[in-house]
């Protein structure tokens, strides 16, 4: 439903937290193995956790402007959590977890804004999906997370409900978009996990840019019901974290068959019936390898370049098989033609599914509401006559599995896959450093995210590779088959627990 303001909502966040008693807690790389831990031990409880992420937020969202709003009733959600515990003595898969969520997913009683005027007053009355499989869990969503208005920027996170967000690594720095805020809260210990979503590079960059752990999953893995789409024909949704273990288990929770959302029927027998079964610390050892010098190489900033090939070195150390250089015949071809433009049609039925109101239910009363974000205003305006597929070809646009374009080019790299008998491909997640957040646009250089993943459907990950100058991070991106997510996970966690590339921020 649709409020006048958000004025209740902002009024019952205030009284909630003022005087608010949060145990002091270090919160600093907090993982889901040590929370649970602590709990059964009874070094703290869920409530204790979620008032002092509350107060961290509190104290230091106004340097990085990563939350749009605060769950005013995250504590009582953790107190029955606890009162369960102190019954039962059994913990649910993510019990007392607390998880940040984009601001483009359905969450019951919180605003679903992507960002936009356009939507800044609608609270749905139904979770999405996952959210409901995650609050099934265990899971606490603690608050939701500024974005990329309506996720059209990969490059910064602005919006006109919120603003603009900034790196916790260096502020003056962007987090990357569209799910910036999920990168700079989780990063910046404002919970446990997070929710991003990846049309192109929306989980994989921002991860990337933040040191974190960030799963775009085999498209039909998990629903994008209850969602506000960008493009559907690419959207994921998927977990941002610390660890791979952290990510592992979060995904878990979400995976299976919704009948809302047709495609996830591909996952159909494909699936694992648990994946943290796949954390092995000697994973990579025979793993076979390929290195993807066409993107890793594309002008590439130095200190990226030194980072991703000492990335090399570290796999062969760790046991693996390097292919070096993978080749994909066609690849500069093949990757030509693959996006299509979709937004008017796909966020329309959005809101005739989930908004339900007669002043808002088309591209046109968006646009009439207007925004604050010349960037958005641009993309809006061009939604209206863009349709079908950018570029020359004129093939009809559809899914990864029907899709001509999408096929050939995942079966291209597929079968180069099978002649060198890889297991996975490697590349930087971007090839450059992040902006800065006043030069985005000509700051952004190297995202290597938007060429394969999103068209053909094949999962990749993105793991923290080490810093460059001005503390800013940088990611190691694996590739793989479509459903090979066990063997992503065996992967990434062996090189992450060897490297640990990945450290806190500074406040």
């Amino acid at each position: 439903m649709f409020l006048k303001t958000n004025l209740l909502i902002v009024c019952l966040v205030f009284f909630t937290y003022q005087g608010l008693q949060a145990k002091d807690l270090s919160l600093s790389e907090l993982k889901i193995s040590g929370i649970h831990q602590a709990y059964k031990v009874g070094d703290y409880s869920s409530q204790d956790l979620v008032k002092a992420y509350i107060a961290r937020i509190k104290q230091y969202d106004e340097k990085t402007n990563a939350i749009s709003i605060i769950n005013p009733k995250a504590i009582e959600i953790a107190i029955a959590l606890d009162d369960e515990y102190a019954k039962t003595r059994q913990l649910r898969p993510l019990h007392g977890i607390p998880i940040l969520v984009k601001d483009n997913i359905n969450t019951i009683g919180l605003p679903t804004t992507a960002g936009s005027l356009a939507l800044k007053d609608f609270i749905p009355d139904t979770n999405a999906p996952i959210i409901t499989k995650l609050v099934n869990a265990g899971a606490i969503i603690i608050a939701k997370t500024n974005m990329a208005e309506w996720a059209f920027s990969p490059k910064h996170t602005e919006s006109s409900t919120h603003g603009t967000t900034r790196n916790p690594y260096n502020l003056d720095y962007v987090p990357a978009g569209s799910s910036g805020g999920t990168g700079a809260g989780v990063a910046a210990n404002f919970a446990a996990c997070g929710l991003g979503t990846d049309t192109g590079n929306s989980i994989r960059g921002p991860s990337s840019h933040n040191a974190l752990v960030g799963f775009r999953t085999t498209l039909g893995l998990i629903s994008r019901s209850g969602i506000v789409p960008l493009y559907l024909r690419n959207d994921v949704v998927g977990p941002m974290c610390r660890t791979v273990a952290d990510a592992t288990k979060v995904m878990q929770v979400m995976i299976g068959f919704d009948p809302t959302d047709p495609i996830t029927q591909y996952s159909d027998g494909k699936t694992k019936n648990s994946y943290t079964q796949f954390l092995d610390k000697d994973g990579l050892k025979g793993a076979r390898i390929g290195v993807l010098r066409e993107l890793s190489e594309d002008n590439a900033d130095p200190e990226v370049s030194v980072l991703f090939n000492q990335s090399i070195k570290d796999l062969e150390k760790l046991g693996a098989i390097i292919v070096d250089p993978f080749v994909v015949p066609k690849f500069a071809e093949l990757r030509q033609n693959q996006w299509c433009a979709e937004f008017k049609k796909d966020v329309e039925d959005f809101l005739t599914t989930h908004v339900k109101q007669d002043e808002m239910k088309s591209l046109t009363d968006i646009i009439r509401v207007g925004t604050k974000s010349e960037y958005a205003r641009v993309r809006l305006e061009s939604a209206v006559t863009d349709r079908g597929r950018y570029g020359t070809s004129d093939v009809r646009c559809g899914d990864a599995y029907s899709d001509p374009l999408r096929i050939a080019f995942r079966e291209a790299i597929e079968m180069a896959m099978d002649r060198y008998q890889l297991d996975a491909i490697v590349y930087p997640s971007w090839n450059n450093k992040p902006a800065l957040v006043d030069k985005f646009e000509e700051g952004y250089l190297g995202d290597n995210n938007q060429v394969i993943a999103p068209h053909t459907g094949q999962p990749a990950f993105t793991v923290p590779m080490g810093f460059t100058g001005a503390n800013l991070p940088a990611g190691l991106q694996f590739l793989g088959r479509m459903y090979s997510e066990d063997i992503l996970i065996r992967l990434a966690y062996a090189y992450e627990q060897a490297t640990k590339h990945r450290t806190d921020v500074s406040f």
